[in-house]
């Protein structure tokens, strides 16, 4: 996929890309830090034929909505041959016990033998995270174990 940056004097800078179905969908960042999801015709990228202000944090879950399933769904497919391997996400909510502490506190692979390969945060992916890592509301934790250790797993970041 091909994604285009395009400076905007005095506003900031655009990236977008082109869909199959003739619409460009991108995002504008704005010089003061705001950011607003845009869509827009192929043939005329400057022609917004929708806009939404984004919060940051707001940018950010709709980054981890769609990067965190792309994550889940290329490592379930690489683990399709290997019988009791399942890969999930795992979000940690404001009302996690865990929101503020380490991935260590969590001790999720000494206690559900589940390994967490990657956090999502604001888009961005942290891949093979340290125990060190510390986690924040909004986090979407990427494991792989066997279906009852995943399922201890939300059961820990729910509940300590």
């Amino acid at each position: 996929m091909n994604v285009e940056v395009t400076p905007l004097p005095g506003i900031g800078v655009r990236k977008d890309f082109a869909t199959r179905h003739g619409r460009r969908v991108g995002v504008v960042t704005h010089r003061d830090g705001h950011v607003e999801l845009i869509v827009s015709k192929t043939d005329d990228p400057d022609a917004c034929l929708a806009s939404l202000p984004l919060t940051t944090d707001e940018a950010g879950a709709l980054a981890n909505l769609l990067g965190a399933p792309q994550l889940v769904a290329q490592l379930t497919e690489e683990h399709r041959d290997l019988p009791g391997i399942n890969t999930k996400q795992l979000p940690i909510k404001s009302s996690s016990p865990f929101d503020g502490r380490t991935l260590g506190d969590t001790a999720m692979r000494t206690r559900t033998s589940v390994s967490v390969v990657a956090v999502m945060r604001a888009g961005q992916v942290h891949p093979s995270p340290n125990p060190d890592f510390n986690l924040t509301a909004g986090d979407v934790l990427v494991a792989v174990g066997t279906s009852e250790g995943l399922e201890a797993a939300v059961k820990i970041l729910k509940y300590g």
